[in-house]
């Protein structure tokens, strides 16, 4: 049917694609394999899945935390400074 060694093409190739990799290891747990390579191949996948939250929170926080806080707060500083220098002018 498929090749074994797919899933660990997939985990360890550069395409990280959860889908396909969930897809391949519920067509290959038909194919009544020893439990302990089902276990690898679920081990592998949680570590996939945990590498993948890991880059997401990362990205969230810098996203968040790195760029938005700081804009928004030079944005009402801006403002700030405008109305006063406004106020002063007058």
């Amino acid at each position: 049917m498929q090749n074994p060694n797919d899933i660990d093409n997939l985990i360890t190739g550069k395409s990280l694609n959860l889908a396909s990799i969930a897809e391949k290891f519920v067509a290959r747990g038909s194919l009544n394999l020893s439990s302990s390579d089902d276990a690898v191949l679920e081990q592998k996948l949680r570590e996939l899945k945990a590498k993948q939250e890991l880059r997401k929170d990362w990205i969230l926080f810098i996203v968040r935390d790195v760029v938005i806080f700081p804009t928004t707060i030079l944005f009402i500083l801006a403002v700030c400074g405008y109305s006063l220098f406004t106020l002063i002018k007058r």
